[in-house]
């Protein structure tokens, strides 16, 4: 309130520095040419803490207040400057280590400066690295980094050549390598192999631990440490571990109740250097007092099971987790809480068809509420609130004890039902907790119909459980009737599209016997005509293969014969009578008609010439000379 910081971890840094002397980190904050702090009631000048209330005359009392608690005075004599602090650097460059003691409201430039005749290197020529806001210039005052005591640099020349000492190249060489740090959990007994390079710092690696673990920075208690790693800045390349395997053992501080003194004999026992970080926070066990202390609870109680684990990946594990928390400590009839992400409890609720929807409640638990049991114990398990929630409602639950449950319910609170309800959510006092909230589904979003607060009553929570289901029924009664309607619509349209896709077929098909049977037309017809053309090629065949036709004038025998075809005509030729019969056969083949289909008849004697031998002489078939034949086709 009076420095503006928000950041938790910045204001523990700031309070480590003075000592837990709240004025005085005050002091060093607010910029002020004298660094004290002046109350507005009476105008009499804080020297010390000055939290709790303050007596100061009437005629003081009439005087108007400010909207501080604090403001800034002009220097007089009752006004004690404040003391300069001092900062301590460690400062590493290649196998030389150097301290360096300053003010801090001295600049980066000073330390350069004294670098620059302890290590007798140009300035300009250094980079000084190791700042945990990032890389700063020469011209940055210490005062305004918020910098602890005790600090760890190194100095980097990347423009001056290397030394040409076996050790440095030694130094490099393990800068390139990978160490396998084997870390052993101890409270689960677990091992986790870690791979290293030599440039990482002690810091990264037990950054890394907690991502695993789970357990602070702060809180981790390391064993397997060499004696020469006393800086969790320090590179594991100089830190002196076992290469290329070295094992480790870390575990979770087991008092948290701890002086001091204690925790820097324990830390330079067993190496436990751990610097403040923002993701390291935890509240009252930072300060060294037990939750249980804290409110004056009893510390069994908290050490009950957590509802929910923290951090849970997988929303479905969560939630069976709470499941079995939630019966062991309330019995076994409880509402039965959906098992799944809720996303998942979307679908399941609002989705289906609109006669199956049912609204969706959303129990929101929190462990430090004085209202949790009684809520949970006689209104949540009462039978007539389980049975109507089972009914009507699909249930969903999430613990928000834990503040990284919390931070991503508030997520999942706003991407699926806006900012003003998660701002809701989010401005509710722990002691309005549990909370309990009635989703209805529609069509374009989801709406909260209410939110209950754990201080109600069963018969109150079952009218309000009523009174959304009324909001519900009404709602759902207008869904099934669009549904119905478009139903109904729906299979007016698939009818049609049915009805139109039997007539398509039947076109289809319509089509394709026409396209069939034109097609056995043409095929028909090119059989047709590749006969033709075979016949015409034997009759020519034939004819051309004939005997000439003798002349009348001949001295040989001439048999004349006239043949009728089945039309009536009449065609005439004379052969020799020596001639076969084969030769008559060619000529009325000839003539197109083939001895194979017609038949040739003679007339006396009727008899058919076809049945005759073919290779006997005209004269001997008795055709000379001369005869009329008939042409008859063949059944």
């Amino acid at each position: 309130a009076c420095t503006g910081i928000e950041n938790i971890d910045e204001a523990i840094t700031l309070l480590e520095q003075n000592n837990w002397d709240l004025v005085a980190a005050i002091n060093g904050v607010i910029p002020q040419e004298n660094g004290i702090l002046q109350s507005e009631y009476g105008g009499e000048t804080l020297h010390g803490p000055a939290y709790g209330p303050t007596t100061h005359s009437p005629a003081a009392s009439s005087t108007p207040s400010s909207s501080s608690a604090f403001r800034h005075v002009v220097p007089s004599r009752q006004i004690v400057e404040r003391q300069p602090r001092m900062l301590d650097f460690r400062v590493e460059y290649r196998d030389r280590n150097v301290d360096v003691v300053l003010e801090d409201s001295s600049t980066v430039g000073d330390i350069k400066h004294i670098l620059e005749n302890e290590l007798q290197i140009p300035s300009s020529k250094m980079l000084l690295k190791g700042w945990k806001t990032g890389d700063v210039d020469d011209s940055t005052v210490l005062k305004t980094l918020h910098l602890p005591k005790n600090n760890s640099l190194y100095v980097l020349t990347p423009d001056l050549p290397p030394p040409s000492s076996s050790h440095s190249g030694a130094l490099q060489e393990s800068l390139n390598q990978n160490f396998m740090l084997i870390v052993t959990h101890r409270e689960v007994q677990r091992e986790y192999n870690l791979n290293f390079s030599g440039s990482s710092t002690i810091q990264e690696v037990k950054r890394n631990v907690y991502d695993l673990t789970s357990i602070p920075v702060r809180h981790q208690l390391w064993e397997g440490w060499p004696p020469s790693a006393t800086d969790d800045s320090m590179t594991l390349a100089v830190s002196g571990l076992t290469f290329p395997c070295h094992r480790l053992t870390v575990g979770r501080r087991s008092s948290p109740v701890q002086t001091r003194e204690q925790s820097e004999e324990q830390c330079t026992d067993v190496h436990m250097v751990s610097d403040s970080d923002g993701d390291d926070f935890e509240d009252a066990t930072e300060f060294g007092v037990d939750d249980g202390e804290m409110f004056g609870v009893a510390s069994s109680a908290l050490r009950k099971s957590p509802m929910m684990p923290e951090n849970a990946e997988n929303e479905g594990d969560a939630l069976l987790q709470f499941t079995a928390e939630f019966s062991s400590r309330y019995g076994d009839c409880h509402p039965v809480y959906f098992i799944g992400s809720l996303e998942a409890a979307f679908q399941e609720a609002f989705y289906g068809k609109a006669r199956d929807r049912k609204l969706l409640a959303i129990y929101l638990h929190h462990d430090e509420s004085v209202l949790t049991n009684v809520f949970c114990s006689q209104m949540l398990c009462a039978e007539s609130i389980v049975s109507y929630l089972s009914q009507n409602f699909i249930t969903w639950a999430w613990d928000m004890t834990k503040e990284a449950n919390r931070a991503r319910f508030l997520t999942m609170c706003t991407r699926h039902f806006g900012s003003v309800v998660a701002q809701t959510i989010r401005t509710q006092k722990t002691d309005q907790f549990p909370l309990f909230l009635i989703i209805m589904g529609k069509r374009s979003s989801n709406e909260v119909l209410n939110v209950i607060q754990g201080n109600t009553t069963v018969d109150e929570l079952m009218m309000r459980l009523m009174a959304a289901m009324e909001i519900f029924s009404a709602q759902q009664q207008e869904d099934i009737k669009d549904e119905d309607e478009r139903e109904a619509r729906e299979n007016v349209k698939r009818e049609q599209d049915e009805a139109y896709r039997i007539s398509l077929e039947a076109d289809r098909a319509k089509r394709e016997a026409q396209e069939r049977e034109m097609a056995e037309q043409f095929r028909l017809e090119q059989i047709r005509k590749e006969q033709e053309e075979e016949r015409e090629a034997i009759r020519l065949s034939l004819e051309q293969s004939l005997p000439p036709e003798p002349k009348e004038e001949s001295t040989e025998s001439v048999s004349k014969l006239r043949i009728r075809t089945p039309s009536g005509e009449f065609f005439e030729r004379r052969f020799l009578a020596s001639s076969k019969l084969q030769v008559v056969f060619d000529f009325v083949a000839s003539k197109g008609y083939p001895w194979e289909e017609y038949k040739l008849l003679g007339t006396f004697p009727r008899r058919d010439v076809t049945q005759i031998d073919p290779n006997k002489s005209l004269l001997e078939v008795k055709l000379y000379p001369q005869e009329t034949l008939f042409l008859e086709a063949k059944e």
